[in-house]
């Protein structure tokens, strides 16, 4: 969520590669009942760089975000207390 909150479109990750998610057929949506899959996911691309082999993730774009501040006013300003201030 922080790349497409950033206006990433999408990263490279090494993280996923080799698993059933950038292989495809990860279960999304499951028949009634719970017998098979009804939609299964399609296969993740994958690039090497430097010879190591990376899967490309989409960047997730919110359509709200829950913040907390110790105060704001009317037009949204936000004011932070003590170790709220960062954002990591």
């Amino acid at each position: 969520m922080r790349a497409g909150g950033a206006g990433i479109p999408g990263f490279y990750t090494a993280t996923g590669y080799g698993t059933v998610v950038s292989d495809g057929d990860f279960p999304i949506k499951y028949n009634p009942g719970g017998q098979g899959v009804a939609i299964a996911s399609e296969p993740k691309e994958i690039k090497e760089f430097d010879g190591k082999p990376y899967v490309l993730e989409h960047g997730y774009r919110a359509d709200f975000a829950i913040v907390k501040a110790w105060k704001a006013d009317k037009l949204g300003n936000l004011v932070y207390r003590g170790s709220a201030n960062n954002f990591n």
